[in-house]
């Protein structure tokens, strides 16, 4: 069974850092793309980063640009988001997803495999 498990979210104040983590198991995710997806509450899920197998392309929404980086350890099936400079507007359920097309979609929909979540919660 497949499964995302996310980790590393907490409370910090603005300025601050969060490393969240999202541990794969289950299957090999080789030729996956792996991204991070956030949603606050009465709002849609939306694209944060995403990271190609091998590593070498990332892609990142305007608004994290700068201050989040992806990166992925292919040989512990884990990939991470950095978070540097968190702003309030950052607080949100922040969601591991898996796709094994290897495009790396800014939608939710094409996406396989999704984590349960980590809270983000950003004081100012």
């Amino acid at each position: 069974q497949v499964q995302l498990v996310e980790s590393g979210g907490g409370l910090v104040q603005a300025g601050g850092s969060l490393r969240l983590s999202c541990a794969a198991s289950g299957r090999t995710f080789s030729g996956y793309v792996m991204s991070w997806f956030r949603q606050a509450p009465g709002k849609e899920r939306e694209f944060v980063a995403a990271i190609t197998w091998s590593g070498g392309r990332t892609y990142y929404a305007d608004s994290v640009k700068g201050r989040f980086t992806i990166s992925r350890d292919n040989a512990k099936n884990t990939v991470y988001l950095q978070m540097n400079s968190l702003k309030p507007e950052d607080t949100a359920a922040y969601y591991c997803a898996a796709d094994r097309s290897g495009v790396a979609f800014t939608t939710p929909k094409p996406y396989d495999y999704w984590g349960q979540g980590t809270q983000v919660t950003v004081s100012s």
